[in-house]
């Protein structure tokens, strides 16, 4: 393979590995933002912001974990035939059905783009008592949109490889897979 597409693999495999890593730590700061919302309850403080900042939070961390697993495979797969395939009968699959998956994230970052962008425009903001701003996790969808079209194109790269019995480097791995 040529040194660009490698080099290409390289950046976005690596860009979504981190992103994946960070995003997965999302997990505590939800656990953190609604372990707080009990304790106001207890102590009847009204804490208006904990239930929609728990919303944002986990879309964040649903949204930039995609891509990350994705990249490690371990998103749902329908089984029921692709595991009786061989390996390069898989990734013939996999070419054939990733041009779906990446037409559906075209259509949605071109979406969240001018959602994010309208939302930004208009200063929008969620309609309740806190009335956060809604740009910043709008910008945080169509960024993990794109990443996730990033790493649809490198996993067609790899499954295209793979058909033409070429060796590439391995993607980064998650510690406890390796």
């Amino acid at each position: 393979m040529p040194k660009p597409i490698i080099a290409y693999l390289r950046v976005v495999e690596g860009l979504n590995y981190r992103v994946g890593r960070f995003a997965m730590y999302l997990l505590y700061a939800i656990m953190g933002i609604l372990l707080w919302s009990s304790f106001t309850k207890i102590l009847h403080v009204p804490a208006i912001w904990t239930l929609e900042m728990a919303q944002f939070t986990l879309v964040a961390y649903y949204m930039l974990g995609a891509p990350y697993s994705m990249q490690l495979g371990t998103n749902v797969r329908m089984d029921l035939i692709y595991a009786r395939f061989s390996t390069r009968g898989q990734a013939a699959w996999d070419v054939v059905t990733i041009f779906f998956l990446m037409f559906y994230l075209g259509v949605m970052l071109w979406g969240a783009f001018d959602s994010t962008a309208y939302s930004f425009g208009v200063n929008e903001r969620a309609p309740s008592a806190w009335r956060p701003p809604l740009w910043p996790i709008k910008l945080v969808i169509t960024l993990s949109f794109a990443l996730m079209l990033l790493q649809a194109t490198a996993h067609l790269i790899r499954d295209i490889a793979l058909m033409r019995g070429i060796a590439l480097p391995a993607a980064p791995t998650a510690p406890e897979a390796r």
